[in-house]
């Protein structure tokens, strides 16, 4: 079951600020307390919050939170970034693209895209595309990680590494004000560099709350993009270290314009 648009406000707020109480969301939402306390019991029981006295915080950290789980987190927030992303990839052009819930979008908006060839290493993003008419889907070989469908290591990297992709579309787990982008885990750090090696445009799908998160292990710089499309315009360092290495970042029209 999808969160409801007022839980998703909710954790909204839990990401932004850590914290929430039942008293003040129950006068911004004007509703009652228990209603509220039925939304925090949800968001928790589905992994995306925890319980305090008096209302609830976020998670410890994001890369402990369910594959499925992290699909209903920003959403909307998601959907506007996939739908700016496909809007700068063609027909009739190949694709890489890697484990993540924003890329998985993405894949679902080039549904309608005529003759793509899309090379990946993440299960659902093929799963969701296979009944997609004019399209080639290439499944990265290797073990497959079977809490998210991601086909990671060396096996993975080899099989990336014998393509050369127009485009190459990633995710990532978190930012940095310096300009680094950085995931959890080595193993897909090394996939989403030979994706990022073996394609001429370099596209970073991200939301902005991706700044609140923090990992260990670097994958490139934002200058080594063409692209970052988030929803919402980074922390000032972040953009002048972008400007100065010609990275374009792009916002939906609705939020903040389109940026560079």
């Amino acid at each position: 079951m999808e969160l409801t648009l007022r839980q998703q406000e909710i954790l909204g707020m839990i990401r932004r600020n850590g914290s929430v109480e039942v008293d003040s969301l129950s006068d911004s939402f004007d509703v009652t307390t228990q209603t509220i306390r039925r939304d925090l019991n949800d968001l928790c029981d589905r992994g995306l919050a925890a319980r305090v006295h008096g209302g609830a915080r976020e998670a410890h950290s994001i890369s402990n939170v369910a594959y499925d789980k992290r699909r209903l987190m920003e959403r909307s927030e998601k959907e506007s970034i996939a739908t700016l992303t496909a809007s700068l990839i063609p027909d009739n052009c190949s694709v890489m693209m890697n484990i993540g819930t924003t890329t998985e979008q993405v894949a679902l908006n080039l549904s309608g895209h005529s003759d793509l060839v899309i090379i990946s290493n993440n299960v659902n993003i093929i799963n969701a595309l296979i009944n997609s008419p004019r399209k080639e889907l290439i499944l990265a070989g290797g073990a497959v990680r079977q809490s998210d469908g991601a086909i990671v290591g060396h096996d993975a990297v080899e099989f990336i590494s014998r393509y050369k992709a127009d485009f190459a579309v990633i995710g990532t787990s978190a930012m940095d004000e310096d300009g680094s982008i950085l995931d959890y885990d080595a193993r897909e750090v090394s996939v989403a560099r030979a994706i990022l090696q073996n394609a001429r445009t370099k596209i970073l799908v991200a939301d902005s709350l991706k700044f609140d998160h923090s990992a260990s292990v670097r994958i490139c710089g934002i200058a080594d993009l063409d692209y970052l499309v988030t929803d919402k315009s980074p922390p000032k360092a972040f953009c002048a270290i972008a400007h100065a290495g010609g990275t374009q970042i792009l916002t939906p029209p609705d939020n903040n314009g389109i940026t560079t």
